[in-house]
């Protein structure tokens, strides 16, 4: 097994400091922070002093951070549209690579990334760490027993009434690629995904919207404070149907800022054949349930966990799965195993997003 390991982290902001740090602090006894790079020093200069041992290096450009050979590991928390251009270059500088979600804003972009990860011989995973929840540990384990029978129905659920965030690049189309589907679908679907254990997508169809982002009274009651319709780029609502080879289907539905009672973050629903099962998680929920239904001595049934702790990192705190997810990916290189999130399940996740926007900008199905 191999001994403490040398981390560097590319993009010291927001996701950095709300999980990545936290995490890797929470597991000091398996790692340490040697390097901090972002493209503003100070935010850089700020995390080493936090985070970094003593004389951590500080950069501005991830080149220099990727050059050193003291770094084993790479954080990668920088926007969307940069992951594939950074991941590529620490896979040629045999870096492992801890990517923040979604794996790329685009199929072509996180493709390349997966083919160099192959060529590379270093381990690879992407920052899915509401698998770690226990609610999503237990449907999972359910669902590999074959508890809800075959799983024909799903729903991907992450839908807020008015929760844009207004800080970063968030609302930047150029920077991020997109809105609310990449930024909290992509985690509904990763759940739903791997809690079916289906990646055998046939088509994909679906409607975006960029209705309320322009509008500046829409924006009353939003959970970060009034955004500017002026720079509101993205969509704010985004809905997908996916097929699957087998028959199954998906219903995705995404959004920041949506006039509806329920909020529904980071949850699925599935409806299978023996049960059916859901995570209720989100602005609605003061704790996040897992309830499963079927049918007992004649009559319906509903059974549900004891409660467990909410999902968010607004409150800055690491989140416990954001810790177990840091030990078991840190695990995982020290013992050359496979860590819980694969690059291909990721990969699959991001071609079946980008499919939902060329749907809705061609205006028709997308065969996989």
């Amino acid at each position: 097994m191999m001994g403490r390991l040398k981390i560097g982290v590319i993009g010291c902001g927001g996701i950095a400091n709300q999980k990545h740090f936290p995490a890797l602090k929470a597991n000091g006894a398996l790692n340490d922070i040697i390097a901090f790079c972002d493209i503003m020093k100070e935010r850089a200069v700020k995390a080493a002093k936090e985070y970094g041992v003593e004389g951590a290096a500080v950069y501005t450009d991830y080149r220099e951070l990727l050059a050193d050979p003291e770094v084993e590991i790479v954080h990668i928390c920088t926007p969307n549209v940069s992951h594939c251009e950074i991941a590529v270059a620490a896979f040629a500088a045999k870096k492992h690579v801890y990517c923040e979600k979604p794996m790329a804003a685009t199929t072509e972009d996180a493709e390349k990334m997966v083919e160099a990860w192959k060529k590379s011989g270093v381990q690879f995973t992407v920052g899915y760490q509401n698998r770690f929840r226990a609610e999503v540990q237990n449907l999972h384990a359910a669902c590999q027993k074959g508890e809800l029978g075959d799983i024909y129905y799903a729903k991907a659920h992450a839908v807020r009434r008015r929760g844009v965030p207004t800080w970063g690049v968030f609302m930047d189309k150029v920077a991020q690629g997109g809105g609310p589907l990449i930024d909290i679908g992509t985690h509904a679907l990763d759940i739903t995904l791997w809690c079916m254990n289906n990646y055998d997508v046939d088509s994909v169809s679906g409607s975006v919207f960029c209705k309320l982002g322009g509008l500046e009274q829409a924006a009353e009651g939003n959970l970060f404070g009034p955004w500017d319709p002026k720079t509101y780029e993205v969509e704010d609502s985004a809905f997908g149907f996916i097929k699957m080879k087998d028959g199954a289907s998906i219903q995705l539905e995404a959004s920041w800022a949506l006039n509806i009672l329920e909020s529904r973050e980071a949850s699925t629903t599935l409806c299978g054949t023996a049960a059916g099962a859901e995570i209720h998680s989100g602005m609605s929920y003061s704790k996040n349930e897992l309830i499963y239904n079927r049918g007992r001595n004649n009559q319906l049934m509903e059974e549900t966990l004891s409660p467990v702790g909410g999902v968010a990192y607004f409150g800055g705190g690491g989140g416990e799965e954001g810790s177990i997810d840091c030990k078991q990916w840190l695990e995982a290189i020290q013992k050359g195993t496979q860590p819980l999130v694969r690059p291909e399940e990721a990969l699959t996740v991001t071609r079946i997003l980008d499919s939902i926007y060329q749907s809705a900008k061609m205006n028709r199905e997308i065969k996989f």
